[in-house]
């Protein structure tokens, strides 16, 4: 019997999410090992003022999805830096941009890209962070 593999990352994000889902379907291709955290139900994760360190919070928030465009103009004009941006990402966790993965070694990255994955999941392998 194998052992299950070290998880190489938790992924963020909204299981209906159609980037999510590609993004899952390419991580079981490759084999590489995840476990998922799901805004829904789970909520936004006490990490999420780590993630706009790393990332700002403008990389964060999508500006073009659905749950942007049914905010009022007043509320989104009431975005405009770090601290009410992640009042809004706590309050409506489908407007943070998806995925969001936290990688084993500690980097942080948002959206979906295959290349930048596959160097990513390489890295933490190389680094022996999934022990």
């Amino acid at each position: 019997m194998n052992p299950t593999p070290p998880a190489l990352a938790v992924m963020h994000g909204i299981p209906n999410c159609d980037t999510v889902k590609k993004a899952r379907t390419w991580l079981l291709a490759q084999r590489v090992a995840y476990s998922f955290h799901d805004f829904k139900k789970a909520g936004v994760p006490e990490e999420l003022p780590l993630w706009v360190q790393a990332l700002g919070w403008e990389a964060l928030l999508n500006r073009r999805g659905s749950t942007w465009r049914a905010l009022s103009p007043a509320q989104q004009e009431a975005v405009v830096d770090a601290p009410s941006a992640m009042a809004l990402m706590r309050s409506q966790p489908s407007v943070i941009k998806r995925p969001v993965l936290h990688w084993a070694d500690g980097v942080v990255t948002v959206g979906f890209d295959p290349a930048v994955w596959a160097g990513r999941a390489q890295q933490v392998l190389a680094s022996g962070a999934d022990r």
